[in-house]
């Protein structure tokens, strides 16, 4: 029986069809989620022997729909051609929040979909394509030639390396430059520009309407990703975003957040960042990330109501934070991942914690619940 891929890739154009076919297990649409009228969220995900796909925000506009980033595999996008047809509207609009092909990957098929859709976005994808998805897409090719790699994340690999190739549909028709109010379908929305955050072009959206925030990787759970981060740039983005009256921001991965939850991530982040540049041996900032969360953390209860235990917090002080992402072995959003065992397991274990273990209910967080 010979190999078929889903987007039929002529693997011997890559060198690697030398080994027998294994099929990898296709991915289930994830349902929409209401966040407000009009408003809705796509989730993303990340899953075992996988590559993640980034959360997508869709809003309704009077002329259309207007989508927040596309995410990565087909099963994303055929829930957002889904929801078009369900809502019986065109895709009038794509913003996406940054490069990483987990929130631009769907944008090719988008547009097949929608001809009049119009991609919105920074041009940093065009330095991205030249420098380091070209160098993730040459290593990759060698990558795959390890017989271990799981059907799955072979697939994934083969498929972003088409994706990369193909770089130049994944480019947006109009280029932000600066911050400002744009009416997108009829609907009036606060694009704001980050010149260096989490990539060299970052956009964050913010609805006034509704008060919900987009976030894209501004925001990241259970921990951020950092290859591609500059720190300062970042930090002051995330101080941009708390002054926003939002009431539910939308992580680039992850659950929505209110201002308390939000609030809580960012002092986390900030002390991550300050451990990072200074040059305290990691059991000091550990101590120190330790005394600043101990008291949220003992509020948080898991789902079967027993108190949730601290997670450890182990913070590698490296200087830099592109040290820090390769000593944490977090699992990269559009390169082969780094972590190995489970998805942010044993592999991931200096990474510090920013977000609460697997099962924890963090819908009780109250302001009171975070000491500094």
């Amino acid at each position: 029986m010979g190999c078929r891929t889903r987007i039929g890739v002529a693997l011997t154009a890559l060198g690697t069809l030398a080994m027998a076919c294994s099929v990898a297990a296709p991915i289930e649409a994830p349902t929409p989620q209401e966040l407000a009228p009009g408003v809705w969220m796509i989730a993303g995900g990340v899953r075992a022997d996988r590559e993640p796909d980034g959360n997508s925000v869709i809003f309704d506009a009077p002329a259309g729909l207007v989508v927040v980033d596309t995410g990565r595999h087909r099963s994303h996008r055929d829930a957002i051609r889904s929801f078009a047809r369900i809502k019986q509207a065109a895709i009038i609009a794509i913003v996406n929040s940054h490069w990483h092909l987990d929130h631009v990957s769907g944008n090719p098929d988008l547009r097949v979909a929608f001809p009049d859709a119009r991609v919105y976005a920074s041009d940093a994808i065009d330095g991205a394509l030249g420098g380091f998805l070209a160098s993730s897409a040459r290593a990759s090719v060698a990558y795959l030639e390890d017989p271990s790699l799981p059907a799955e994340l072979r697939e994934d690999i083969r498929v972003d390396i088409q994706t990369i190739k193909h770089g130049e549909a994944l480019k947006p028709d109009v280029v932000l430059r600066a911050s400002g109010r744009l009416s997108l379908g009829g609907r009036v929305l606060q694009l704001n520009m980050v010149a260096t955050a989490a990539t060299a072009g970052d956009v964050w959206v913010y609805d006034e309407a509704t008060r919900v925030a987009a976030l894209g990787d501004l925001v990241t759970l259970p921990a951020p990703f950092l290859d591609t981060a500059c720190p300062e740039g970042w930090r002051a983005a995330l101080a941009q975003v708390a002054e926003t009256p939002f009431l539910k921001a939308v992580p680039g991965h992850g659950a929505p957040m209110t201002q308390v939850q939000f609030g809580l991530y960012r002092r986390a982040f900030e002390a991550f960042l300050n451990c990072s540049a200074s040059v305290a041996p990691k059991e000091e900032c550990s101590t120190r990330g330790r005394t600043r969360s101990i008291h949220c953390w003992r509020r948080i209860r898991s789902n079967d109501g027993a108190p949730a235990r601290p997670p450890p917090i182990t913070w590698r002080c490296s200087g830099r934070m592109a040290g820090a992402a390769s000593t944490a072995k977090l699992r990269s959003p559009h390169r082969p991942r780094l972590a190995t065992e489970g998805e942010f397991g044993p592999a991931a274990k200096h990474s510090p914690s920013l977000s609460p273990p697997a099962g924890a209910d963090i819908s009780s967080w109250r302001e009171a619940d975070i000491s500094t």
